[in-house]
């Protein structure tokens, strides 16, 4: 870089300089820059204390999660994928469009000063994770991530920035990550037992984590997801062979032995019938299923398909007093914790089969 535009930035000012693309959104310039991952931490280093207490706020690093996110990457340095930062720059900053595009090019070169204050509005979590990373794989620091730039004086326009881009981010769903997500083992066999097992194929919301009224799907993904994670007690980092061939055999049973079930196979109901009017159809009692199988399993291993004979003689309408306060109040569906326990414990009586100390814990909380 020549001085001449050195000293046009700042006199005597050291610049940072990057390939960039320069766009204009609300009637402002901004600037998207291929940045080295070894300049991240060196570029987003000034003393946040700096900052007014309300934009200070906002940024406080939630440290749990940068080992989730450093983690990421060091487990997948061919495979992992980040979204820009968005940053303000409270300083000076040149585009030098390309020669061969003229003044008014797109394409070329961003000049930011090294006095200036660069906030991220989004990503810090990224940043952060990206610092740590690249102390156990510092190969990573020649790959590059895109940055947002926007030129924001005094850091006023920053606290609504930040505000904008976390009010109007658009979350996935539960289920969506879960259809989407090839790399987790879990999420993997749980699209699989989805489409695998007759009870659940084809009846089974990929997308959303609610089903609208006239929807011909019965069950959600995310909910198949909760509740496979109550019946392997949440041991579901790794899953083996024998915990696959077992939550198959679990609900294909249960299935068998739920009579509207059956109807549902046989297509002599509709679902959604089956959702208004009775509870095996909601997500909160697949969880509650999920909760007793886990209890059967550890008290009759060579047994809980028989104890499991006796979901036949429950009666699963919303209006059955064995579900009021408990998966139910006045009518309408509840989904807590601690329901869902009482729930289990009702169909655990139903079966004879007495509630340990643990269990009866939970009755004294309701």
């Amino acid at each position: 870089m020549s001085k001449t535009l050195a000293d046009e930035l700042e006199t005597g000012a050291e610049v940072y300089g990057f390939d960039a693309i320069r766009g204009v959104q609300a009637g402002r310039e901004f600037y998207v820059a291929m940045c080295p991952m070894n300049i991240i931490p060196k570029l987003f280093v000034f003393n946040e204390y700096d900052l007014p207490a309300e934009i200070r706020a906002q940024r406080t690093l939630r440290e749990t999660r940068i080992p989730r996110i450093t983690n990421y990457i060091v487990n997948n340095p061919k495979d992992y994928l980040f979204s820009s930062l968005t940053a303000s720059v409270d300083g000076k900053m040149r585009f030098s469009p390309s020669p061969a595009l003229g003044e008014d090019g797109k394409l070329g070169r961003l000049y930011i000063s090294m006095n200036s204050k660069l906030l991220i509005n989004d990503g810090q979590h990224r940043r952060k994770a990206i610092e740590e990373a690249m102390k156990v794989i510092p190969e990573l620091g020649s790959e590059t991530i895109s940055v947002v730039f926007f030129a924001d004086k005094g850091l006023k326009r920053s606290q609504q920035m930040f505000a904008d881009l976390n009010k109007h981010a658009v979350k996935p769903t539960t289920s969506l990550g879960i259809l989407y997500d090839h790399r987790d083992s879990y999420s993997t066999f749980i699209v699989k037992l989805a489409n695998e097992t007759e009870i659940f194929r084809e009846r089974v919301e990929l997308e959303k984590t609610s089903i609208s009224n006239r929807s011909t799907k019965f069950f959600t993904l995310s909910g198949i997801s909760e509740a496979t994670k109550h019946l392997l007690s949440n041991n579901t980092k790794i899953i083996s062979n024998e915990q696959e061939k077992f939550v198959i055999e679990f609900w294909d049973e249960v299935a068998r032995n739920i009579p509207e079930w059956n109807l549902l196979l046989e297509k002599k109901v509709s679902a959604g019938e089956l959702r208004k009017n009775f509870v095996h159809s909601h997500s909160n009692l697949l969880s509650t299923l999920g909760i007793v199988g886990a209890v059967l399993l550890e008290k009759y291993p060579n047994e809980w398909k028989e104890k499991l004979k006796g979901l036949r003689d429950i009666e699963w309408s919303r209006t059955d007093k064995m579900w009021e306060g408990r998966l139910v109040l006045e009518g309408k569906m509840l989904k807590t914790k601690n329901g869902m326990q009482l729930a289990a414990n009702s169909i655990l009586n139903s079966f004879g089969i007495p509630l340990d100390e643990e269990r009866k814990k939970f009755e004294q909380n309701d």
